[in-house]
């Protein structure tokens, strides 16, 4: 199948948890028989910018399956998606963090029914610098005294990494808006429940635009989906503690938890969905949406959690 796109052993307790049925059906119609949608049906799909790409390649190809159906794409954050879930306004939010108590509660008081939580793929969270830095590898541990608050670690010599093309020495911190599931995720596991980011970091709304940032700051250190890399930057591969071995973020590393900041990707729905969007998210978890994703670089959910 060719791919049209206009823009371009822990994990898996995660993945069993949130599918909770053997197919995607969400609870609402079913699909076939007197349930088919009418013609002209419209998908509206909005959230996490990591998945933007992903998102709009579905959507794209899908259309080729089902031409009476559009499946319309925003990005604009997973906090963006899962608010106008919660509103009433989407028929699928797409997220690269889990839903909040407090967002379960409130979308549940307005549908009447909790949220259904959907793992659609895997990512692995990738640490960038920029391709002249000479560091190849680092350890939670240095990330959190990075971007945490009261973090020690300001030079790049202070990591044996000074480099002719970074003069200054200071590290640049690129990070992502709060808006973002990532800025979520990173901030949870690297720098734990108890920390903060750092004042002063330079923050992007976009996966896209924070890898640019970093390829075209000698200085800058950044974090987003292994899908993003550029030829400017190098990804590091990251130690649960320092002196561990460090692991490179790869399809495989991501699909067997050995690297150390793996994610899950969800779809939101709400409890009660129709047949249409049910459809839409069976094929997306189905074989040929699942080679649409590995394909554009990130990791297909196993079969058996699907």
């Amino acid at each position: 199948m060719r791919i049209r796109l206009s823009s371009a052993p822990a994990l898996l307790c995660l993945l069993t948890a949130g599918v909770v049925c053997g197919s995607c059906r969400t609870g609402g119609e079913t699909t076939g028989g007197d349930s088919a949608p009418t013609a002209g049906v419209v998908i509206r799909l909005t959230g996490s910018d990591t998945m933007v790409n992903l998102d709009q390649a579905w959507a794209e190809n899908y259309k080729a399956v089902r031409p009476d159906v559009s499946v319309q794409i925003a990005g604009g954050g997973s906090g963006v998606g899962i608010a106008g879930l919660i509103d009433g306004i989407l028929d699928i939010a797409a997220s690269s963090r889990k839903m909040e108590p407090s967002e379960i509660s409130r979308a549940t008081k307005v549908s009447g029914k909790p949220p259904l939580e959907l793992v659609v793929g895997l990512d692995a969270l990738a640490v960038y610098v920029h391709q002249s830095n000479p560091l190849t590898e680092i350890s939670i541990d240095e990330l959190a005294e990075i971007y945490g608050d009261g973090g020690r670690l300001t030079q790049w010599s202070q990591l044996n990494a000074s480099s002719t093309g970074c003069p200054s020495d200071e590290i640049i911190r690129i990070s992502r808006q709060n808006n973002s599931g990532t800025y979520v995720y990173f901030r949870d596991t690297v720098l734990g429940s108890k920390r903060e980011f750092k004042l002063g970091s330079v923050d992007q709304s976009g996966s896209k635009d924070l890898a640019a940032l970093v390829a075209h700051t000698p200085c800058a250190i950044g974090y987003s989906g292994m899908a993003y890399a550029t030829p400017g930057v190098r990804a590091l591969g990251i130690a649960r503690k320092k002196g561990d071995k460090a692991t490179a973020p790869t399809t495989k590393t991501a699909a067997d938890g050995s690297y150390p900041i793996a994610r899950p990707l969800f779809f939101y729905v709400n409890g009660q969905s129709p047949a249409h969007v049910n459809e839409f998210i069976d094929w997306a978890l189905g074989e040929a949406g699942q080679k649409i994703l590995q394909d554009i670089g990130f990791v297909p959910v196993p079969k058996s959690a699907r």
